[in-house]
């Protein structure tokens, strides 16, 4: 039976507790990585596995989320580059619209060619925010989407943008910097957001130590997401899983 994703992610939000999401990129494991990244996170407690690229060149995405589902109860949450990357073994799809660019393809135009095949794909659906924050370094999703990212000082813009996605339906906001930022998001554009939003919030892009991913969800994330600095040193998945899961408590780091 599948899980409820986004009513466990209001709980948590009206909880004030944390979440932490490993993301992964169907590229850059195989099968003996991804055994070892599924030991780690479920030895760590993680909350979610988030799975998807803005480039995906491989076909084993089913085989990959298979291969989770089977080995753990972590719900799998697809975080689609295209239509394309569905898979009917995930638990949920965020259902991106990217409402920082002015891309009308990635508003809305890819949405209506896929909306049959997501509709019967068995998925719990969850209408996305996704807001491309500029990390200091060019990334694949701008590049692939063919639209600038919302500049990194600009606060007020942030909170706008993530206010009207969510007065137009969206049930979550993702806030991301992209894989390989130079530069995470900031706490203040992140604490500017979520002050004025209801909607749970989703950060990810550039942050490569714990410290990072504590002062994202004191200053108002709800779940934090790393991936390249994981595939790049799987034992940070513990540290990460501890100094968020702390931040929700009243205990510093």
């Amino acid at each position: 039976m599948k899980k409820n994703i986004y009513k466990t992610l209001r709980e948590k939000k009206n909880a004030a507790q944390k979440s932490f999401a490993v993301l992964i990129d169907p590229d850059g494991v195989d099968n003996s990585s991804i055994h070892k990244l599924i030991q780690v996170s479920v030895d760590a407690k993680v909350d979610y596995f988030f799975v998807g690229g803005s480039l995906v060149i491989t076909d084993h995405l089913d085989e990959i989320i298979k291969q989770i589902k089977s080995s753990c109860d972590i719900p799998v949450v697809l975080f689609p580059g295209n239509p394309s990357q569905l898979s009917k073994h995930a638990d949920a799809l965020l259902y991106l619209s990217l409402i920082s660019g002015r891309n009308p393809e990635l508003l809305i135009g890819q949405h209506v060619v896929s909306a049959p095949f997501v509709k019967n794909s068995g998925l719990e659906i969850i209408p996305t925010g996704y807001i491309v924050v500029d990390g200091g370094a060019p990334t694949t999703v701008s590049y692939i989407s063919n639209t600038a990212p919302l500049p990194h000082d600009k606060n007020d813009v942030a909170m706008c943008t993530a206010l009207a996605g969510e007065m137009l339906g969206m049930r979550v906001i993702y806030m991301d910097a992209g894989s390989g930022a130079k530069n995470p998001i900031s706490e203040s554009m992140i604490q500017s957001v979520a002050q004025n939003v209801e909607a749970p919030v989703i950060v990810g892009g550039g942050i490569k130590d714990p410290e990072k991913a504590y002062n994202n969800c004191k200053a108002g994330a709800d779940v934090v997401v790393v991936g390249n600095a994981i595939e790049k040193d799987p034992s940070l998945i513990t540290e990460m899983s501890t100094a968020i899961h702390a931040s929700s408590s009243r205990v510093s780091l």
